[in-house]
């Protein structure tokens, strides 16, 4: 039995930013998630992948306790997804999306993953989600992320999905999106209602907001000089987060601040780097350093007045 599942895509992504460009680099929802969490945790990945694609490229991920089995290798060619980014580099604009085998994917979870403690539900379409959560038994936490386009194509799904898990994991837009709420705090609020008890909304540059049915958490992103690519960031966070709380196996409300934290700290590795490479190269003395670090930038004084 594995800890964590992910179900989402592994791709090629074609990058371009005001400092540099990639072409056909390895890319997808669940390989950023799984390039993260398996540092903490191991990992069992949903998805589908080409003909065409290199499987010996992600062969370092079985040194990381990663089952690669629920991978599936269809006829046709891999996701493939074009993007340039500005000096905004919180702004990415899509130049070109190729679906390929993922037009035809009906995810199969292997029975050996059906018992995960931890399940994240990576940027798919929601009835995809919605048949993945089927093939599972009841984890400690179930956890969803997607994006504009589904919430604009498929909201009424969206919506069953949400109604279902535990946590989300999405960015701003997307809140207020869902939401149509403006307000962070609102728009948690009105999430929450639904059913999930935790709303974690990344935001970038801007840090991380948190807030759960009891209190609100905050956390600053980590100062960076250099910033190449954001690809993959928010992928990233998820999976430091997820593997986090795999690896302490339970989700209170001050294990996912520390899941929050460690997140950040993925997240702030991801960008010094094209696609997936800084993250294959990092080390754990890297990240314990760097988990300290962001800490320190949060502590402050009680006032005397």
């Amino acid at each position: 039995m594995i800890k964590l599942l992910v179900a989402g895509t592994v791709a090629y992504d074609s990058i371009e930013t005001p400092f540099g460009k990639a072409d056909n680099v390895l890319g997808g929802s669940a390989l950023h998630f799984t390039n993260a969490a398996s540092f903490f945790t191991d990992v069992g990945i949903v998805a589908t992948v080409g003909n065409d694609f290199d499987m010996e490229g992600i062969s370092f991920l079985k040194d990381r306790s990663v089952d690669m089995s629920g991978i599936e290798v269809d006829h046709g060619k891999t996701f493939r997804w074009e993007g340039k980014y500005g000096y905004d580099l919180n702004q990415a604009i899509t130049l070109k999306t190729e679906l390929n085998v993922i037009e035809t994917f009906k995810p199969k979870v292997p029975e050996h993953y059906r018992n995960a403690e931890f399940l994240f539900l990576a940027n798919i379409d929601p009835d995809l989600q919605l048949h993945v959560i089927d093939q599972v038994k009841k984890p400690l936490a179930l956890v969803l992320d997607t994006m504009n386009f589904w919430i604009e194509s498929k909201y009424d799904a969206l919506m069953d999905v949400i109604r279902r898990v535990d946590m989300l994991v999405i960015n701003e837009a997307e809140l207020r999106e869902i939401t149509k709420e403006h307000n962070l705090v609102k728009g948690a609020r009105k999430l929450i209602e639904l059913g999930p008890v935790c709303i974690v909304v990344k935001r970038g540059e801007y840090g991380v907001f948190m807030m759960n049915r009891d209190e609100v958490f905050l956390a600053p992103a980590y100062p960076l000089e250099d910033v190449f690519d954001p690809t993959g960031a928010g992928d990233t966070f998820a999976g430091g987060f997820m593997g986090y709380l795999a690896n302490v196996g339970e989700a209170t409300t001050e294990t996912v601040k520390q899941a929050i934290i460690m997140g950040t700290v993925m997240a702030s590795f991801n960008v010094e780097d094209f696609s997936i490479n800084r993250i294959k190269k990092l080390t754990m003395p890297e990240i314990k350093e760097r988990y300290v670090a962001l800490k320190e930038c949060m502590k402050f004084g009680d006032i005397n007045l």
